[in-house]
């Protein structure tokens, strides 16, 4: 079963999270805290070496989770860490994502889907609830407007690229297009910089170049 510690402040939500995973078959509850420096002595002291997941609060009675998270995550980044919070405000989950969480849940989460949430987290994933997931993609989407990866490049880097995912050789190309050898590398080293790729197969697969 994976090792996990839990840092909750409300006796209640505590013992609850404490019977839910111990009922679950497929956790093994090392420690619960009531705070983050509880949690923080824990791990400088060594107990907590074999902790594969943590499950914290953000308001703790110090502290936040928040603090804690970017108190251990460059400590241990082998420890995933989520959030269970009655928070969904854009700041804080943003907060607590940047400072090292990989999972965001809120407390209204019904019990299975909490376990399912650990178990993804688990395995790689980055479980959220949905109206954190929302909140995620409406502000990526207001911060970060899509641009067309094509649009990027300049019109001979585009045609370079097109030629080169027919399977062309750089020599070919140069005939094709009337230029040196060199400035076809020089038009691909353009194009990887500028799409933020290191190879071929990355700059077509972003362009969506065949």
């Amino acid at each position: 079963m994976t090792p996990i510690v839990i840092i909750e402040d409300d006796e209640k939500i505590r013992n609850y999270l404490s019977a839910l995973l111990a009922g679950s078959g497929e956790f093994n509850l090392r420690a619960s805290f009531v705070s983050a420096e509880e949690a923080m002595n824990y791990f400088e002291f060594g107990l907590g070496d074999d902790i594969e997941l943590v499950l914290t609060d953000i308001q703790l009675p110090a502290k936040s989770g928040i603090e804690l998270i970017a108190w251990l995550k460059p400590r241990r980044p082998d420890i995933q860490l989520m959030v269970l919070s009655v928070y969904d405000d854009a700041d804080r989950v943003f907060k607590a994502l940047q400072a090292g969480a990989t999972g965001y849940v809120l407390k209204n989460t019904p019990a299975t889907k909490l376990i399912d949430s650990l178990i993804d987290l688990r395995k790689g994933g980055s479980p959220m609830s949905s109206q954190i997931a929302r909140k995620v993609v409406m502000a990526f989407q207001q911060q970060t407007p899509y641009v067309d990866a094509k649009e990027m490049l300049s019109d001979r880097e585009n045609e370079v690229l097109l030629w080169l995912s027919k399977g062309f050789s750089y020599q070919e190309i140069a005939d094709r297009l009337f230029i040196s050898i060199d400035t076809v590398r020089t038009h691909i080293r353009n194009t990887y910089e500028k799409l933020h790729v290191r190879n071929k197969k990355e700059a077509l697969r972003k362009t969506g170049y065949r």
